[in-house]
């Protein structure tokens, strides 16, 4: 049995359709919250979890996708050729735009509650005091999770919200 971890780790590059800049000049859309906060948290929960492999219940499948900005190309790719049995996944986690926790006043947004049982059932026992979140059943949205509950798969996605800098050159570190 896998859960698998993603984030996205493309961005806007010069600006695209998607960008919401209307300045004269063309700039660089880093995307520091809109895609390295999540390939961040990625890569930091692969070393975590390495380091604790004895630990573990379930085998963990670390991904960054590509193309989420142009449509879910990558999560949607994979989804549908995995390299593992796809019937044995738990699970897919996304991380997409979880930089400014402290700046989002309902806290963190937890997607997907509603995709599995065991979820919605565990997220009813966390205590709110630790960690100040607001949960949605739902298991689509416009991010990479949506291409793993098409396919049947439980998802959640981690979301502290939109801000100012959401597709603009100012989303930088």
């Amino acid at each position: 049995t896998t859960i698998i971890m993603g984030g996205h780790y493309d961005h806007l590059g010069w600006g695209t359709e998607a960008s919401t800049y209307r300045g004269p000049e063309r700039l660089i859309h880093n995307g520091a919250d809109d895609n390295a906060s999540g390939t961040a948290s990625v890569m930091e929960l692969a070393r975590y979890f390495s380091s604790r492999k004895d630990e573990l219940k379930y085998s963990m499948l670390f991904c960054a996708f590509t193309g989420e900005e142009a449509g879910l190309l990558g999560s949607n790719h994979f989804s549908k050729h995995m390299t593992i049995d796809s019937s044995k996944v738990r699970l897919m986690v996304n991380f997409d735009m979880i930089g400014r926790l402290k700046e989002q006043e309902s806290g963190l947004a937890i997607f997907g509650v509603g995709t599995a049982t065991e979820l919605q059932e565990y997220f009813k026992t966390v205590d709110t005091n630790q960690l100040k979140f607001v949960v949605k059943e739902t298991g689509t949205g416009p991010s990479d999770h949506t291409a793993f509950y098409n396919q049947n798969i439980p998802v959640l996605h981690f979301f502290t919200g939109a801000h100012a800098d959401y597709h603009k050159p100012s989303d930088d570190y």
